[in-house]
């Protein structure tokens, strides 16, 4: 048997708490059509009882609430939902809400409900997150009313909604056949969700009536050295402002914007430098420029070669660590050996050059029956040749006039 905190809405329908949801199914409709209102007047509230049971353990968040922390847990998390609350103090004794002191905006340890989080995206450069940034960020939110002190009118001029009883939504039972009933939850019309009403006489000439104004705050921003895409600075309790609620916090969102020379990679910077044939050959020395605006000059020694596409590292010259900025991360450089092009050099000096370079390979030996081929440059954008015969060969089945026709194919035994 699944362990719960409590089974009474299980004993309704007379299932065990691990039932199936066809169980739950098949109990219901028997337990429906033996105590409907059409069919036995005398079943009193038995079959708000068994309806609410049902409404409860098929829905997954309420069933979960309910086997966890059982009446406790829906009448905290609203359970039974607007309108059902008759039926939930029948069943359990007590008001929907009786358990939270009457107040449905209460959190379950007693303090004001905390309203929404403010989500932003703050673009920020490499050299940002290099060397740290301080700014002021300009948003716009809603603060209470300093006319009506977020009442939205005078004194007493806020009255409870009587067609939702305040609680904003409305549930609505419809039968669809003999033993099956639909339950449907829609806003209130009456009060547009607020729960409360304000004749129109009595309502703020500041805010109309809907208790906040449009405001703009201004944060002060400290981007830290270090820090990364995607990390968030917090600004508690500075979201919108709403009566009876606790803001929320405006969170910033870090996004790096893209870097033309440096690519990041933790706590790692990569960036990529040409070099020529000489350079790779014979040493060289460049200098950089870092993203705190130092000079640094890379020397790499003659006699040591630099590989096309080979990557050498300078060491502690990396990023920051976020809340460690004296200690970095590395620097690591990708080589691009550019050649020379043709005619550069003529071929008395090629063969003086050919003698300070290391050695051939073995010339290969070639059979007398060889044929020799011309080696041609080939622009890769314009495709192969062989691949342009091809595609002739195969538009030339197509034509008019071939061996079986335009568009017959030959059938394969």
């Amino acid at each position: 048997m699944a362990n719960v905190a409590d089974t009474k809405l299980y004993d309704i329908l007379g299932v065990s708490p691990s039932a199936t949801e066809n169980e739950l199914k098949k109990a219901y409709r028997k337990l429906a059509k033996e105590y409907h209102p059409d069919k036995n007047p005398n079943a009193g509230d038995k079959f708000k009882e068994i309806s609410f049971a049902y409404e409860v353990l098929t829905n997954p968040e309420k069933k979960d609430l309910y086997d966890r922390y059982g009446e406790q847990g829906l009448r905290e998390g609203g359970g039974g939902g607007a309108g059902m609350e008759d039926i939930f103090s029948h069943i359990f004794g007590g008001g929907l809400f009786g358990f939270m002191g009457g107040q449905s905006s209460r959190s379950r340890n007693g303090g004001r409900r905390r309203g929404e989080d403010m989500i932003h995206p703050l673009k920020v450069s490499l050299e940002d997150l290099y060397n740290g940034k301080a700014t002021k960020l300009q948003l716009s939110k809603n603060v209470l009313c300093s006319a009506c002190n977020g009442q939205g009118g005078k004194t007493g001029a806020v009255q409870k909604c009587a067609a939702c009883r305040g609680r904003g939504m409305r549930i609505m039972i419809r039968q669809l056949a003999p033993g099956m009933v639909q339950q449907m939850q829609s806003v209130c019309t009456d009060c547009n969700g607020e729960g409360e009403v304000i004749h129109e006489k009595d309502r703020c000439k500041e805010c109309e009536g809907r208790k906040v104004c449009k405001g703009v705050k201004v944060l002060e921003v400290h981007v830290d050295k270090g820090m990364k895409h995607g990390q968030k600075i917090t600004f508690s309790g500075e979201a919108d402002q709403s009566p009876n609620t606790e803001p929320g916090d405006i969170i910033l969102v870090l996004q790096e914007k893209d870097h033309e020379e440096f690519r990041r990679d933790g706590n790692d910077l990569h960036i990529s430098h040409r070099i020529g044939l000489v350079e790779a050959l014979c040493g060289f020395q460049f200098m950089l420029t870092h993203l705190d605006g130092r000079h640094l000059v890379i020397k790499y020694p003659p006699g040591k070669v630099i590989e096309p596409g080979s990557v050498r590292v300078v060491r502690g010259e990396g990023m920051p660590q976020y809340r460690n900025p004296f200690e970095k991360g590395d620097l690591y450089i990708k080589f691009d050996v550019k050649f020379p092009e043709n005619g550069w050099i003529s071929t008395e000096k090629l063969t003086e050059l050919e003698d300070l370079l290391p050695s051939r390979t073995e010339v290969p030996v070639i059979s007398a029956d060889a044929e020799e081929v011309d080696l041609q440059d080939f622009d890769i954008s314009q495709g192969s040749s062989g691949g342009l015969r091809r595609e002739a060969y195969n538009d030339s089945s197509d034509e008019e006039g071939g061996p079986h026709g335009p568009g017959v194919q030959c059938a394969h035994q």
